[in-house]
């Protein structure tokens, strides 16, 4: 019987590694990376840095990568695509409702606004909220570890799945997490992060106790009294989960499209006309 258990050599190298060593940018990306950081600072333009660098922050962990996370309010980020372009970098948007790019040969940086399912939204709060710190010797403010699992716990895709990372961040701080602030950036949709907690307790079972019994007791009991009183009102949520995985709930058994919904009423990341800048 053939092993399930066996990984393709392709699929392998794919795979982000843990490890504390950092990595090794090479000289033409952390040029790039580090004129970004200096041109947006210039312009106060308001951003913290996500990604690599805030996952570093908050576990000791390190990923190599090939492009800089700035998270920041879709109004910040249509100012700084322009910025970018007068720097001479090639510039997109990707997906307005949450993702622009600025391009300089093999590297780049990303404008994160928020997810691309549009449940969560970056706004001033999580740059106020952000931890002083510093990228390439830079002085920057690197995301909070709380809005650091709000914008990983909806990664969830049968390609990638942040899950991993979420229980390294409450690992990593020891729980010492603003509880309440988490919960209310998550809002209704506090089963993906119980999901995210009962995967972080398999995985720790011996470190149960930094996730505080108050909010098992919150969560367990929310979870209870769903089972026992199912919302007749929102009868599938799955694509905002993965539009892929869960399309034929949509397409072919007409659920509703909730996250068409979610997108429509997402702030867009719109272009800067040259009048306007």
């Amino acid at each position: 019987m053939p092993s399930n258990l066996t990984v393709p050599l392709d699929d392998e190298k794919l795979r982000p590694i843990s490890s504390s060593r950092p990595p090794v940018f090479a000289a033409d990306q952390e040029s790039l990376f580090r004129e970004v950081i200096e041109l947006m600072t210039l312009n106060r333009i308001q951003f913290a840095i996500s990604g690599a660098f805030a996952l570093h922050e908050h576990t000791g962990i390190w990923r190599d990568t090939k492009d800089l996370d700035f998270f920041m309010p879709a109004q910040e980020a249509a100012r700084a695509l322009k910025v970018l372009e007068n720097m001479g970098l090639a510039t997109e948007i990707a997906d307005p409702v949450w993702l622009a790019k600025a391009r300089r040969g093999d590297y780049y940086v990303d404008l994160i606004t928020g997810m691309s399912n549009a449940v969560v939204r970056v706004d001033y709060c999580w740059i106020k909220r952000a931890n002083l710190s510093q990228v390439l010797g830079l002085p920057v403010r690197v995301l909070a570890p709380e809005e650091l699992i709000a914008s990983k716990i909806f990664v969830a895709f049968r390609e990638r799945f942040d899950g991993a990372d979420i229980c390294h961040v409450v690992f990593g701080t020891k729980g010492r997490l603003d509880w309440q602030r988490l919960l209310h950036l998550i809002g209704e949709h506090w089963e993906m992060l119980l999901w995210c907690l009962v995967l972080y307790q398999y995985a720790y079972p011996a470190y149960g106790g930094y996730v505080p019994r108050a909010i098992w007791d919150e969560l367990l009991q929310r979870f209870r009294v769903e089972l026992e009183h199912p919302n007749q009102g929102i009868q599938f949520r799955g694509n905002l989960i993965d539009d892929k995985m869960f399309a034929i709930d949509v397409t072919e058994w007409g659920k509703r499209d909730i996250l068409k919904e979610y997108r429509e009423t997402a702030e867009m990341i719109e272009p800067k006309s040259e009048k306007a800048a």
